[in-house]
Formats: C-alpha cells, structure tokens, sequence
C-alpha cells in the first residue's frame, strides 16, 4: 500500500474533504500509452477546471498547441517542491522556445507528492485575453502533456525526453448522466481473433448480424469495450448501417476495409451509427430517446470498421475489441433517427494539390427536408448529437443552418478537426429542424503536402465532407446530400472537350462511382435542377441534388 509522505491542501473550497478540492470531474482520459498520466476535467460557466494524477515526483505539464506539437503553446507546469506547490504559465514561440508567460492566468487549487506520484488541480478561464493563450472552445483541442523526475527549480525546467505525447479531445463536451441499473441487459459485437498486421495503419471491418430480439428495444448506451494491453492499439471504431437484403454468409469473415478485394456486401455500408476515437467516452441516449431494435425498420446487419495504431510494428497480436450496447424492454418516448447530410461521396467532389486552404460545401436544401418533413413530422425534428466527419486532408467542418432565408446560430463547428478523433458531440441544448430549413455542411482542406488532385471517396486519402445528425422521432430519410454539377466539375479540372457530351436532358442514366464507393447507385433523372433517385421501394428515404461548383468551392493561394 502506497503511504503519503507528502500532503499539501491549497486553497481548499468549502465542504471538500483531503485528496481534493471537492470539485467534479465529469470527464478523464489517460494521456500516456503507460498508463501513467490521467486528465480529469469539467468545467462550469467560463471556468475550466483540471486535476492532472501522473506518475512522477517531479515536474508535470499540461498545454494547448494548434498542431498537437510544442511550437506556438500554451503550457501549464506544476509540482510540490522541498514542501511547497507550484504552478506556472508558460508559453512557447513558432521556434518551440519556452517562456515564462507574464500574465498568470491559471490557478492551483490542491497539490498532493509521495515518493511515486504528483496530484495537482487547477483552473483557468475559457478565454483569458491573453496573446500567449490558447482560447478554449467547443472545436477540438490538442493537448500536449509531459513529465519529468526532476521538480522545474531555479533554472527552469529540465527537457522531458521521451516523456510527452499529444491527444486530440473535445474539453466542453456537455455532461451526461450514464447511471444505468446493474442488471440491465447488452451484447457485444467485437472482432474474433483478427489477427492485427505488422505495419503502422489498418483498417479491419467485419459485418455482424444484431441479435434477433422477440419484441421492440431501446438501446440506450453504447461503450467501447477494448482489449486490455490494447488500449493505445484501438485508434477508433465506426459502426456503419448495411443493406438489410443479405443472409448470414457475409458473416463469415472479416477483410481490411479499403481494399480492392473488400467483399462488396461492405460497400453497402454507409451510415454512421456510432463514432469512438481513443481517448473517446461512451454514447449515453438521452432520458427520452433509444436507438430502436427489434422492428423491420431498424438494422439487421452492421459493418465494425476497428482502425488499429501499430506504430512500433508489433507482430502476433491478438485482437477482440469491440462495442458494447446496453438495451432495454422499457421503451423510451421516441425512436431515434439519424440523417447523413453534406457532399454525396464521388469523384465529382475534388480537391486540388498544394492548397493551403479549400472549401467544399454539401447542402442539405429546405425543398429535401421540406418534402420529407411535411409527409410526417411538420413540427419538425429535434437534434440532439452531431459527427463532423472529413478524411486526412480535412482541417475543419461547420453545420450551418438556415431558416427562411437567415442563417441561425451553427448547429455545430469543429474549427481544429483532427481525423483521428471522431466522436458525436452532444449539443448543449436540443436543435429543431422544421420543414423549410437547409443545411450547409461547410468543410476546410490543406493539401499542401500533395502534388496530386484529391478526389471525393472510402479511401483515408480520399475525401469526404459529411455530418451525421442524431435526432428524433424518427422520420423516413436518412441521406440528405448533394452532388456537385457533372458538367462545370469537368472544366474545373481542365477537360476542354467532350467527344461523347453528357445528356442532361433528363434522361435516364445508370452509372457506377469509379471507386466503388457506393456501387451501383441505382438509376437516376438528370436535369439541369435536380437529380432524384428512381428507386423501387414504395418511399424515397433519401434526397440528392446537384448543386453548380460556385457553391461548393473556395480557395485562396
């Protein structure tokens, strides 16, 4: 049993007790692949609070940086030295040179060293209107983090080495309650056995059946459920919606996605149910809402796309992480629903080479949601979580919404988007949708470090510019995306002359997307005006238009 040599209480708020100010910490994340470092966070009106419990006796450090690197940071050290806490503000240059910031804008609240470990808690102010601050907003955050043996002392202090890492997470994610009763019941759907390759990235899918269930369900929680030991291993899980007209032969096996032998049942997938990134929490519904299971509108057949982190090249390991779905025979007042909005994912939605910033943008136009609302809930929906979700060239993603005209607060905005940490973001306060509205999904690229074009589809290269609403109740669309136009989007990548001229006169044509992103997608009326799915279900539940580039496309050299 580890014994405290050291206890030093600082600034204690009323009614706490010793090991702590007293304060809730409603989200942690471990920082270190070690299991050494772990954030607790939350925060309360403008004030952001922290505790930081590393494995050290000496100096422990937490930052802001705009590229998860130490150059133009905002950094925090702290640490109990010869009997006394310490905190201090520091900041870094673009040349990663650490200064001592003369504005002191964060607080120590408790300190607390033995002979193995430091606990600190502190505070600071969202905005601190400091040049040296990094302001702290609902986009995401890079935090940096370090730790030495060693207390700062007189001289500064002493580097880090190895000690230090980055993770991106998403500080003002509002608090859920996941209180659920002990007995209630859940399956798994987790890879078996796979077999994780020995090189940097891969991405692993399997599809799985859900269990047949004799009556209507709630899911209520859905938590990643990790192997142990691979924690730094597992870098996100996405849980993608399949064509229901399958049997269980595509259970079979799984494939590394992406691939060109990938079975193409895989390419049926496409809707997001559920995000995890590491570093990522559980998805708790709302009190009101459940995912619905059981009814012949709910999924049948799931994709689990795994995206392992094997930096080190690992060989033999062993893989059985998965996803965890808490359900339930107490139904919830609504079905939850989910609307994959913004570019329809095609080779029509390019990019090009060496930009340092380029936007695209996908509309969701009020004549879709119109149609779509007015036939059953013309009160409109209720958004409740958003997944911003662009590939390796995407720096940052805005829901914008517009009402007759005039554009609202955005529905939700990650300004710092990092690829490799997705995960819904509840929203402070539910949104309604009502018939009329529109929805821009507006995304920012850097392809800088390319020299070739980028074109829109599956592949972490490839691009996409898509945001996935959870919402409820539940209405018959899921797709609501445009397209942009075929013909302008020929001269903007330099074609002169067409030979065999596209038709447009609404004439039926069948195509495939070159990348076999979405396979055959089905026949489809050309217009000059819209683009509207020919498809031999009774109900369309998804609309497509296609809009000129001017509204798709902004760039600056």
């Amino acid at each position: 049993m580890c014994r405290w040599s050291l206890l030093f209480l600082w600034g204690l708020l009323p009614g706490s007790t010793p090991g702590g100010t007293g304060r809730s910490y409603p989200h942690h994340a471990l920082l270190d692949w070690e299991g050494k470092y772990w954030l607790h966070w939350g925060h309360e009106g403008s004030t952001l609070a922290f505790r930081l419990e590393v494995q050290t006796p000496g100096y422990v450090g937490l930052g802001f940086s705009p590229t998860g690197g130490m150059a133009s940071a905002d950094i925090v050290l702290g640490g109990v030295e010869n009997g006394s806490p310490y905190l201090q503000d520091y900041f870094t240059d673009k040349n990663r040179e650490l200064k001592k910031d003369p504005q002191q804008d964060y607080h120590l609240g408790y300190a607390m060293q033995n002979s193995t470990h430091t606990i600190i808690e502190f505070t600071r102010e969202l905005q601190t209107c400091d040049i040296n601050d990094k302001s702290i907003t609902e986009s995401t955050v890079r935090v940096i983090w370090a730790y030495h043996h060693e207390d700062i002392g007189e001289s500064g202090p002493i580097y880090h080495g190895s000690n230090r890492g980055t993770k991106s997470l998403k500080l003002l994610n509002p608090e859920k309650s996941n209180i659920l009763s002990a007995a209630l019941p859940y399956f798994d759907l987790r890879n078996k056995n796979v077999l994780i390759p020995d090189k940097g990235t891969t991405y692993w899918c399997q599809m799985f059946k859900i269990p047949v269930f004799q009556e209507k369900r709630h899911v209520i929680k859905v938590e990643p459920v990790i192997q142990e030991g691979h924690e730094s291993l597992i870098h996100h899980i996405l849980l993608y919606h399949c064509s229901n007209n399958f049997n269980d032969s595509v259970l079979d096996y799984g494939h590394e996605c992406y691939h060109p032998n990938m079975p193409d049942a895989f390419l049926t997938c496409e809707t997001v149910i559920f995000a995890w990134a590491i570093g990522g929490e559980g998805f708790s519904y709302p009190p009101h809402v459940g995912l619905s299971l059981g009814t012949p509108l709910d999924p049948t057949y799931v994709l689990l796309e795994v995206h392992f982190d094997n930096p080190t090249y690992q060989e033999g390991l062993i893989d059985n992480s998965g996803l965890r779905f808490f359900h339930t025979t107490i139904l919830r007042k609504y079905d939850a629903g989910i609307i994959e909005a913004g570019l329809w994912v095609s080779l029509f939605h390019n990019i090009p080479p060496g930009m340092p910033e380029f936007r695209s943008e996908g509309h969701c136009t009020l004549e879709c949601l119109e149609e779509a609302l007015e036939a059953e809930k013309p009160g409109g929906i209720h958004v409740f979580a958003v997944l911003l979700h662009a590939h390796l060239a995407g720096r940052g993603i805005r829901m914008r919404h517009f009402r007759k005209g005039e554009e609202l607060k955005l529905l939700a905005y990650d300004d710092s988007f990092d690829f490799n940490f997705q995960e819904f973001q509840y929203l402070k306060e539910e949104r309604i949708i009502l018939p009329g509205d529109n929805l821009i999904t507006e995304c920012r690229y850097n392809t800088k470090d390319r020299v070739r074009m980028t074109w829109g589809g599956l592949s972490t290269r490839s691009e996409m510019c898509l945001s996935y609403l959870l919402y409820y109740p539940r209405i018959n669309l899921t797709r609501c995306a445009s397209i942009p136009d075929i013909m302008e989007q020929l001269q903007f990548i330099g074609v002169k002359e067409i030979y065999r001229p596209v038709t447009m006169n609404k004439q039926i044509t069948r195509f495939r997307v070159h990348e076999s992103h979405v396979g055959d997608v089905g026949s489809f009326s050309l217009s000059t005006d819209k683009v509207s799915q020919k498809d031999t279900e009774k109900d369309c539940d998804f609309c497509l238009q296609r809009i000129p580039k001017s509204k798709h496309h902004s760039w600056t050299s």
